[in-house]
This record gives structure tokens, sequence and C-alpha cells, in this order.
């Protein structure tokens, strides 16, 4: 939770918001290009360039040429940083913020654009300066210092032009600058449409949240919620229990104050539970019968028996637990993880309807239940880790989208020795786990193939 890496969006984001500044100026010859691929699959929204035989021989145009040319290197520069791509929603949603505030500002000029035109100017450029706080962001966590102080550079020469512009210019075209803020906004947001899913490469950590409880237990978040609501639940053990304790926040959740206690109606068995779009699923004590429960209305929503699915230790995971049904999420919805004697105790997979739990679609495969530490699904791939003690690691991939597998190896750090819970945030992009009484956060890594409007 305290890593926060560097995301192409948020670079994406600081070339948009230098573009909006670099179009004032003639409307005619400006290019805008659309977002597009590199050969590293990295997601390029290039820059907005005028004509070069427009404007060539006053101090204004000389003024933009060097304006460009700056960003220019600064696009140099970016592109050689090896960008990593997880928790970058919440940034995107700052950003995102931030243009829906320039919108309301364009609509309020339209009135009385000559009194208070130079005003606005300057709460642009004020805008332009609050993106200056992501800069100790890209210190942090790159090894490259030099390169990393010399944009900071860029974007303290960029200002200075953009103060000389602001002072010799008159009357701007607001309207056009507006549609190209229309025309910006979309753009991001395609290019962010095509960085929902990624293959894992590397895990890291963990960071320790809190320690507290058993040795075994879970506790999660909800993926669907909205940014702003960040309540953790909490459920210790992994057998003979019934109340759930929730917290209003992450902080709240260190310094021990619970907001809300719930009994279940039932029991549960092992600790692969799920909180998914404000309910909690989990698996039914001595069955195979997943439970919906609404924490809104404390009530029971759906429950339905997982048919062949071996339960109460028939099938767990190496640490036994009664952790024969796993309860998961991610970017393409809820499944469940289990064994069959039909599939000869090896690993299944189906992926399950949030509201009646009736399974869609089920895929076998020849891995051992028993053998497998932990699993969790991404971008519809699960990844089940080889045990559950130090020194262990995702060793195998099964992707539903193909039907196929492959053996990986992705170390991760055990740091309490003993995992019982291991579950992946599609929100956070992020691994919850309960590591031998200890909660912690492993931070992933995700290759993204990004797709083209070529692509079918």
């Amino acid at each position: 939770m305290n890593s926060h890496p560097i995301y192409e969006p948020v670079i994406i984001i600081i070339l948009l918001m230098l573009n909006l500044f670099m179009t004032i100026g003639p409307k005619e010859g400006w290019q805008v290009y659309s977002s597009a691929q590199d050969a590293d699959g990295r997601c390029i929204c290039t820059v907005v360039a005028p004509e070069q035989s427009l404007c060539s021989r006053d101090a204004k145009s000389r003024q933009l040429r060097q304006l460009l040319e700056k960003v220019q290197n600064m696009s140099q520069s970016i592109e050689v940083l090896n960008l990593r791509t997880q928790r970058d929603f919440q940034y995107v949603m700052k950003m995102e913020n931030q243009m829906k505030g320039l919108r309301t500002k364009f609509r309020q000029i339209e009135d009385d654009r000559k009194s208070i035109m130079a005003r606005n100017f300057q709460e642009l450029k004020d805008k332009m300066d609050e993106l200056k706080p992501l800069i100790p962001v890209l210190e942090q966590y790159k090894m490259d210092a030099a390169l990393i102080s010399q944009f900071k550079e860029e974007i303290r020469n960029l200002s200075a032009v953009l103060t000389g512009i602001q002072e010799e210019l008159g009357a701007y075209d607001y309207d056009e600058l507006y549609q190209r803020v229309l025309r910006l906004d979309s753009r991001l947001r395609s290019c962010m449409g095509k960085l929902t899913c990624g293959k894992l490469m590397k895990i890291t950590g963990p960071v320790t949240i809190k320690t507290s409880g058993t040795r075994f237990g879970a506790w999660m978040t909800d993926p669907l919620a909205s940014t702003r609501n960040n309540r953790v639940w909490y459920m210790d053990s992994y057998t003979n229990s019934k109340i759930v304790r929730e917290y209003k926040t992450m902080e709240d959740f260190v310094a021990g104050v619970v907001s809300r206690t719930y009994s279940l109606p039932f029991k549960w068995e092992g600790t692969n539970h799920i909180v998914y779009n404000g309910s909690l699923y989990y698996n039914k004590y001595q069955s195979n019968i997943i439970v919906k429960y609404s924490f809104e209305t404390g009530s029971v929503l759906a429950q339905r028996a997982l048919e062949f699915a071996g339960f109460h230790n028939m099938y767990p995971y190496t640490w036994g637990g009664y952790s024969d049904i796993d309860v998961m999420a991610d970017e393409l919805g809820m499944w469940v993880v289990y064994a069959t004697n039909q599939n000869a105790g090896n690993v299944v997979i189906s992926q399950i309807d949030p509201d009646t739990l009736q399974v869609l679609k089920t895929w076998n495969t020849e891995y051992s239940k028993r053998n497998a530490g932990e699993s969790f699904m991404i971008c519809g791939t699960l990844y089940i880790t080889n045990s559950h003690l130090s020194g262990a690691k995702v060793y195998y991939a099964f992707s539903t989208k193909t039907s196929t597998y492959e053996y990986i190896d992705i170390p991760f750090h055990n740091q309490y020795f003993h995992i019982s819970m291991l579950d992946y945030n599609a929100r956070e992009r992020a691994l919850y786990a309960w590591n031998n009484g200890h909660q912690v956060i492993f931070n992933v890594t995700l290759f993204h193939v990004i797709k083209t409007d070529d692509d079918s």
C-alpha cells in the first residue's frame, strides 16, 4: 500500500495537459493523432503539433516552437523509462477530475470572455502547476535519477515559457480550447480502456498492514466499491465462526476501530471468501454450498451447491484448513476454484454468476489441488503457488481464454512463513494475504498487451 509505482497513464496525462497549453494559436494546420502502441506494447498518445509553415516570422511562433521542442524532448526522455502498470486508476481519476474542472471554467468564460480572460488563463496555468507534485512519485521509483532530474528541469523551463506566452498573447479562442479538452479526454479514456488486463510478471512486497488474529483468517476490500468507499472486512479463523467485523477505512482497520459487526446465519469453512459489490461470498460449513450474504440487508440473497466439489478437507490447499473451495474475483467477474473426484482431485475452475451463483462455464486442469499452496485469478488466468511456506512461488498458470497452461517461476517473499489466504483485488491491483497472523499486501506488476483499432 505504501508503494506508488510510476504509470504510463500518469505520463500520458502530463503530456495531454501540456498539449492543452500548446493549442493556443491558429485553428488551421493543427493535427491531432490518436493513441497507438509502441514496440514494447506501451500506450503512446502523441503530441499536438502545428504545421511548420505557420507563424514563422514573429516572436510568438518562436516561443511556441521552443515549447514544442521541449515537449518533444520530454517525450523522448519519458519513453525510455521502464513504466509499471499497477494502481494507475487512482491517478487517472484525479486527472479526470481536473479535466472536469477545466470544462466548468470554460463554460463560465462564455458569458463574459474579455473581462475575465487573464484570470482564467492564470487558472489554467495553475492547473498545470498542480501536476508538479507527481514528480516526487517519479523520483522515488526510478533508478535513473539523472533522467528524472532532467524531466523535472524541463517542467520548470516549460512553465517559464508559458508565462512568457501569457504576457504576450491577447485573447484566446476558448471555444477551440474547450473542444480540444473534450478530444483529449476522449483519447485518454480510449487509451485507459486498453489497460484493463495484463499478464502477471512480478510480485513485490509484502507491506505489513496489521498484526492480529490467529494464524489463519481472511481480510478484504470490495473491488467494485467506489474509490471513496474503503471499507475493510475481517474474518478471523478458518472454521467454527460466524462473526465478520467491518471497518470504515484502512486507517480504522489498523487502529482497531470497528464500525459494525455482522453475525452470519451460517458458519464458514476455510479462508477463501470475498466481498463483491457489497455482498460476502463464502463456503458454508461442512458443505460444498456457496452463500451470498448482503451486508446492506443482513440476509442471505442466494446459496447454491457446487456440484461434485470436494469439501471439508477432501481437496484442500497444502496447508489444510478446509480450504477446498476458493471463491475469487478479477477484472472479468467471479470465479470459484475447487476439485472433484471426476477430475481426479485436480483443480477445477468455474466462472459463476454473482447474482444467482449459477455456474456459467467450467475448465478442468491437470494440477493437483492438494499440491497447490494458494491460488488467485488475474484477467481470466488462474495463478497457483507451489507452497504456503517459505520459498513459495507462483508456479503454474492456466488461461481460461485459451484453455492452455504453462509452468512459470514468479517468486514472492513469504515474510511470516505461512500463508493461509491469498486473493487478488482488481481495484487495488494488489494481492491481499493472511500471513501467519499478519495482514499483508503484495503489489503486482502486469504486462499489458494493448489492443489497437485494427484488432478484431
